[in-house]
């Protein structure tokens, strides 16, 4: 298994290293080790997470969904050339209401065409269907500058769709010309620097601009060749999953689709024919999330659980595998040391923080808290080369299928995940003391727990225990094996900040 390790120091400890830091070939500074860390490792928490950005896309309220679709018709954001932003931040409200306390953030998609002849959604004052004008472009730039002026610093957006070109704007029916991939795509970049951006054919259009994939018949039987595997080249060729989210949708109306991914999102879940199958399918393609399937029978117990293991697949899933901790010599500092493993499909795309926190072992009241300075959660990457599908030839278009079973191979990583080791010496201002180490991922939108790992040493409100240290004295200690923990599948207090 191949190991990363990474010495995060806060600036403000700099000064105090200088004695003791060496510059490594790397560059990177070497902390020559003055004092001995204790070395713990945090029980493990077996089932799924609810964590933020990953797994299931359902409503608010859904058991595992922090994630939620919005489409979002054009004509309701401008209907005519006058409509400034005010109108579209009223829409962005009313779609994205009630997300924060619940911790759900949601993934826009602007359309102009539904299905039907009579489900069009262009403004009154432009000619509909008419994808090539110099009105068009003018407008379509227009809006998507003003979507980024309203959605690239609000938190409650997690990803955006491009959306806009063809039947629910999947961009087909029609497909978008290049010049208009250009056009468009550019203006997405621009009005989105912050904010993940996805297309529907990440392999053959809008090239160039680093955007995501989200595919709209995720598994489906007919489109495994034609689709899952173009997607895995691009993972394969490019490392295109590392930098750029894969998500999508599962189909249950069109084809033969009940062969894969079975009749119903219940089915999906609760029959391990077809539940393996979607699993090894997020496995190989590094799946982040997945709708329409969150539509099962919530109530099926069997449904349930197959559900569960879905959730657990998806997305990032950080392991706590070992934890260092210890006071300084001198008993006013704090080093802290975590080793990391992501047992997930799937990054995490952002740069949240990792916080270091002191509580009160009684009253579990924060007393002090800092953050590893430089520790990026986006490099804990996922192990690789989930074993490919087995393919065999079918008598109707593709005529190319994934065999019964997936592979004939024993399935699994070709690659292990690598563990990464981030950590930081602090000088918490705090009385004497002894007090509990717990460790944390934040949400940048009010800088409070959210992420939680896979431990179950865990509190309520997102943080984990590790340990617990003396500042002003001596005492520096592992958690007994009577500490109290709180189950993380029971904790529905985590929420974000947002305002405008």
């Amino acid at each position: 298994m191949r190991t990363e390790r990474t010495l995060i120091v806060p600036a403000v400890s700099l000064a105090v290293l200088l004695l003791t830091a060496a510059s490594g070939s790397s560059g990177e500074l070497v902390l020559e080790d003055s004092f001995e860390l204790l070395y713990d490792t945090p029980a493990s928490y077996s089932p799924a997470l609810r964590n933020p950005m990953k797994g299931f896309i359902g409503n608010i309220g859904h058991e595992w969904a922090t994630l939620s679709h919005r489409y979002i018709r054009w004509n309701e954001l401008e209907d005519d050339l006058s409509h400034g932003m005010d109108r579209i931040l009223v829409v962005t409200d009313q779609k994205f209401a009630n997300g924060p306390q619940n911790n759900v953030k949601f993934i826009p998609r602007v359309y102009l065409h539904w299905s039907a002849d009579d489900q069009k959604y262009w403004p009154a004052d432009m000619t509909t269907d008419d994808y090539t004008s110099e009105q068009f472009q003018f407008r379509a730039t227009r809006l998507v500058e003003r979507l980024g002026q309203a959605w690239n610093d609000d938190p409650r957006v997690a990803f955006v769709e491009l959306g806009i070109f063809g039947k629910w704007g999947e961009h087909h029916s029609p497909s978008p010309t290049l010049e208009l991939q250009q056009l468009v795509g550019q203006a997405f970049r621009d009005a989105f620097p912050d904010k993940q951006v996805s297309v529907r054919h990440a392999w053959s259009e809008f090239e160039g601009f680093g955007f995501g994939e989200y595919w709209d018949s995720w598994g489906h039987y007919q489109q495994m060749w034609p689709h899952g595997n173009r997607i895995a080249e691009l993972n394969e060729n490019d490392d295109f999953y590392l930098s750029s989210y894969v998500g999508g949708e599962v189909a249950y109306n069109w084809g033969a689709w009940e062969i894969q991914p079975g009749t119903t999102p219940t089915d999906s879940v609760s029959d391990p024919v077809h539940r393996d199958f979607i699993i090894n399918s997020i496995r190989w393609l590094h799946n982040s999330h997945l709708r329409w399937i969150s539509a099962y029978d919530a109530g099926d117990p069997v449904a349930r659980a197959g559900a569960e293991e879905l959730q657990r697949a998806m997305g990032y899933r950080f392991v706590l595998d070992r934890v260092g901790f210890t006071q300084t010599p001198d008993w006013a500092g704090l080093r802290v040391e975590l080793d990391v493993r992501n047992e997930g499909s799937a990054p995490f795309y952002y740069d949240w923080p990792i916080e270091v926190a002191l509580l009160d072992g009684d009253t579990r009241e924060v007393v002090w808290r800092d953050f590893m300075a430089g520790a990026d959660i986006r490099r804990w990457t996922p192990a690789r080369g989930w074993t490919p599908p087995e393919w065999e030839a079918i008598d109707f278009w593709p005529f190319s299928a994934v065999v019964d079973g997936w592979s004939s191979q024993a399935i699994g990583w070709a690659e292990p995940a690598q563990v990464h080791t981030v950590a930081g010496l602090f000088w918490p201002n705090v009385p004497a003391g002894e007090y509990v180490v717990t460790v944390a991922i934040v949400d940048p939108a009010g800088m409070q727990p959210s992420l939680r790992f896979a431990t179950a040493q865990y509190w309520n409100g997102g943080r984990h225990p590790i340990g617990k240290v003396g500042i002003g004295q001596p005492g520096t200690e592992r958690l007994p094996s009577d500490f109290p923990f709180d189950s993380p599948a029971l904790d529905d207090s985590l929420d974000y900040a947002w305002s405008r």
